[in-house]
């Protein structure tokens, strides 16, 4: 079990989920953390489904609300990237203080972006998955949100996410862009993007793919939006990434057999 609460560094106590692989096909030693992206939280479907299907494929789940996000404690003003790599780290500490060895962050939109950020950093992280991930933030935080005024208007006019200054700078100025970090990712990788996203673009995830090679793994899914909410697509989402899933853990348990 994780220990709760999970804190950051501020001492914000982070919202979080875990639930155990089902039966006798559980994993032992294997987590899947679940990140989410901008204005979410730990129930989003993306985030909530998917953590759902794992545990019904024998993996135990952590799925959590970055600071000032759902129920998390915190200032919603802040949660920038940067400060929510904080938060990850703060989330893969309790679960590597759990005895976890093979520690597996599956990220979505925004939640992708720190999660590469970290695990360029991180070796406790073991593999990563990006689910429609954002590589260029400052890309997405124009065409998203450029004609708002900052610490004035809201994302998406949602009353509840003001969109603050520090939010812009950070991924405008600050980041610009995850590839950088991507260059320094060591683990396996798998990329997950729908061809209809028209929030996070398909061509973040191939400008990755691009870079790396064949040292990632693409699956593009025809006509799937950015949270993969038809049905079907997000059938073919989780059956990707569970298929992946499971040979990765293989390639891990050979190596630890192997050491």
């Amino acid at each position: 079990m994780i220990e709760q609460p999970i804190r950051n560094s501020a001492n914000e106590r982070l919202d979080s989920r875990f639930e155990a692989g089902i039966g006798s096909r559980r994993h032992e030693g294997h987590l899947v953390v679940l990140a989410h992206g901008v204005t979410g939280n730990l129930d989003r479907p993306v985030v909530a489904d998917t953590a759902r299907a794992l545990n019904e494929s024998g993996y135990d789940t952590l799925r959590f609300s970055f600071a000032g996000n759902g129920a998390s404690e915190g200032d919603f003003r802040a949660a920038t990237p940067t400060k929510e790599c904080d938060d990850l780290r703060a989330v893969i500490d309790a679960a590597a203080a759990a005895g976890y060895g093979h520690i597996v962050v599956v990220g979505h939109s925004m939640g992708a972006a720190v999660a590469v950020m970290l695990a360029s950093q991180d070796p406790r992280i073991r593999a990563l998955v990006s689910l429609a991930g954002m590589v260029d933030t400052r890309r997405f935080a124009l065409a998203e949100f450029g004609e708002v005024e900052p610490d004035k208007g809201t994302m998406w006019d949602e009353p509840e996410c003001p969109l603050s200054g520090a939010f812009m700078t950070d991924l405008c100025e600050m980041i610009g862009s995850v590839l950088p970090h991507a260059k320094a990712v060591t683990v396996p990788w798998l990329l997950i993007h729908g061809t209809a996203d028209d929030v996070v673009l398909p061509d973040d995830s191939k400008l990755v793919r691009d870079t790396r090679g064949e040292d990632v793994e693409m699956v593009l899914i025809e006509g799937a939006d950015h949270s993969f909410n038809e049905p079907s697509h997000k059938k073919q989402m989780i059956s990707a990434l569970v298929e992946w899933l499971d040979k990765v853990r293989a390639g891990l348990e050979g190596q630890d057999a192997r050491a």
